[in-house]
């Protein structure tokens, strides 16, 4: 058994409901991604007790747990997003080869997502111990300032109520938790700023041998776009895995990576080693994920942890629209739908599932925020890919999946008319885009009839070569775009599933097809012959200004329960807290109202530290106010005698 789970302090659930009953709580979270675990952190830190509701079984807070994670993912012909977790009935998750048998425009619900269209949107979740991070790329940029007020900037989306500035702590809070490896140097663009003297935890991951060659044909390569000129340099992107530990760090105390959570594997939680396959399980955990976060909190003992508790109901009390208690349900087995209903309470609410979770809680609670704007404004990063073969071998295939990328068209004036994008070059090839290297062999097997050695040195040939570029384009807020439940969709515990309606907007449209026309000029500067193909029998085809086109969705899931400056504009405020609900919190990117070009994941930890420092002040001061208020009645007792 590992450290992590020894420290760990399970309960049953007639020990959380007793516990809840007796006032233990001062916050109840449900979820362990990486929102609940740094609230939870944060808050058992400041001496309070948490009490964690995970839907999933904990088995992978052991070694043995995560190396049978590794043992389905080996096992598993389909390697997508959540391939090594084993199938749960009673907390299903979304997966992208349920999409991918969509026909376009189709709606279909054979998926836990019931995908109503008009476009089916693949991108995926994680429901294990750990949430999402259990499968992230680790790809960490941080927002642009301008990202932060588009609408006011360039009429599009909705604008933050806070800054860059304001967040700009608790983004150090943020690197510092995941151990970021990135050079200040090499990020400080568009408007990214630091703090006087800043180091990240740790020096930048090298760029990969594709990376250097991709930098050599198109570094210095200049687009006009809006009457500006926009020069491409190919950048190192911070990275949520571990390298080397920079000795400036903290004043020149320098920083110590986390490592494992298995005592006994000194390989484990290392330096990354460059597995091609840490998306969808780093083989070494070098890569971050929130159990890191959840053994600190763990070892407080002040976090009781139940898992297969599936939040079902969110209870208001009448009086003062406050939440009484949340309802869960819980399984004794993930083999079995039989389960048991509880009730649990506490000061403080904090639901930290995901911004899809998040939002059908609610709205399977008849909660819909008196903005009406619950499960609106979705938002997820879309995804164009183009894809070719270099004249040369790139030593594709080598180094995490994608190590660099460009800047140059996430920001700048041509953001009124169409989305901005970032760009990444892939080391895995064209596995995203054509699931190589199982097509290569296909290919070169059907169609070219080549056996034994010939096929052995053609594989070689073709993968070695093969390039992709993952265009992420911006998809501002609009209502439209939302999650809905009906009781015509129900999951194996009778609870409501997410429906998704999705469209992507022109001005996403217009942003995708300029990418394009940037990765055929890249191309033709690298000398590459361009594969990409794009049909209108994908499910993420459309059709835009007469040219073919189909996007990926980049699990980015955003603004399901956007922060706003009132009750009308929003669903939360600038800490997270529910304007309708005194002592609720929506954490996570369900809160940000735009999510620019970045992944979000940094962004929503940053918010979560500033919702946790908020929390953690709203309750010392409502102890304060118990003592007072005790001693009050203390003093007046003593004066009647």
């Amino acid at each position: 058994m590992s450290e992590a789970n020894s420290t760990m302090k399970q309960v049953t659930p007639d020990t959380a409901v007793q516990n809840s009953a007796n006032g233990k709580y001062d916050a109840v979270i449900i979820g362990s991604g990486i929102s609940g675990a740094i609230t939870a952190k944060e808050l058992t830190a400041k001496g309070f007790n948490v009490l964690m509701l995970e839907a999933a079984p904990a088995k992978d807070m052991t070694y043995k747990g995560f190396r049978s994670y590794l043992n389905t993912y080996y096992a598993n012909a389909s390697k997508d997003n959540n391939s090594p977790y084993p199938e749960n009935p009673n907390a299903r998750m979304p997966r992208s080869t349920d999409v991918s048998k969509l026909k376009p425009g189709v709606a279909d619900a054979k998926g836990y997502m019931v995908q109503n269209g008009p476009l089916a949107l693949d991108s995926t979740y994680t429901r294990v111990t750990g949430g999402t991070t259990m499968h992230w790329e680790a790809k960490i940029l941080r927002m642009l300032p301008d990202d932060f007020s588009i609408k006011s900037n360039y009429g599009v989306g909705l604008d933050w109520p806070i800054s860059y500035e304001d967040l700009m702590p608790y983004y150090q809070m943020a690197e510092r938790e995941i151990g970021v490896s990135a050079n200040v140097e090499e990020q400080g663009f568009y408007g990214i700023k630091y703090e006087p003297g800043y180091v990240y935890p740790m020096h930048g991951l090298p760029p990969s041998y594709l990376d250097k060659l991709v930098a050599q044909g198109i570094d210095g390569a200049e687009f006009e776009l809006a009457d500006e000129i926009h020069t491409v340099k190919v950048r190192p992107f911070p990275q949520g895995r571990n390298g080397i530990p920079n000795e400036r760090y903290n004043d020149g105390q320098g920083f110590k990576p986390v490592g494992a959570l298995s005592t006994y594997q000194v390989e484990q939680g290392g330096r990354c080693q460059g597995n091609n396959n840490c998306v969808p399980i780093c083989p070494v955990q070098a890569k971050y994920d929130a159990r890191k976060t959840l053994v600190v909190a763990a070892k407080t003992g002040r976090l009781d942890f139940l898992p297969q508790a599936v939040a079902s109901k969110v209870v208001v009390n009448n009086l003062d629209n406050s939440i009484k208690h949340i309802e869960f349900k819980h399984y004794s087995s993930p083999n079995s739908t039989e389960h048991t209903v509880h009730q649990v309470q506490g000061k403080k609410f904090i639901l930290a599932t995901n911004a899809i979770e998040n939002a059908r809680l609610m709205l399977a609670s008849n909660l819909p925020s008196s903005s009406g704007l619950m499960g609106k404004n979705l938002m997820d990063h879309t995804y164009l890919l183009a894809w070719g073969l270099l004249p040369q071998a790139a030593g594709t295939m080598r180094g995490t999946k994608c190590t660099s990328g460009i800047a140059d068209f996430r920001y700048g004036a041509s953001r009124k008319t169409q989305a901005p994008f970032g760009v990444d070059i892939h080391n895995d090839g064209w596995g995203w885009a054509t699931g190589s290297p199982f097509s290569d062999i296909e290919t070169l097997v059907d169609e070219e009839n080549k056996f034994g050695r010939e096929l052995r040195q053609s594989v070689v040939d073709r993968i070695s070569n093969q390039l992709l570029f993952a265009f992420m384009v911006e998809q501002p807020a609009q209502e439209s775009n939302c999650v809905t439940v009906d009781n015509e969709y129900l999951d194996a515990l009778g609870n409501q599933r997410p429906i998704i309606n999705y469209q992507l907007s022109d001005y996403s449209k217009a942003g995708i097809a300029y990418s394009r026309h940037t990765s055929k000029v890249f191309f033709q500067r690298l000398g590459v012959q361009d594969y990409s193909k794009y049909s209108p029998l994908d499910y993420g085809y459309f059709n835009h200004d007469g040219e073919d086109y189909y996007f990926r969705g980049g699990n980015h899931f955003s603004g399901t329960h956007i922060m706003g400056t009132s009750a009308l504009n929003s669903v939360v405020d600038e800490n997270q807290k529910s304007w309708d609900h005194n002592n609720l919190y929506l954490v996570g990117s369900g809160s940000m109202p735009s999510i620019g070009t970045s992944n979000t994941t940094l962004t929503l930890a940053a918010l979560c530290y500033k919702t946790s420092e908020y929390i953690i002040e709203e309750l010392s001061s409502y102890s304060v106010g118990v003592v007072m208020d005790s001693d009050y009645k203390m003093a007046k007792g003593a004066e009647n005698e």
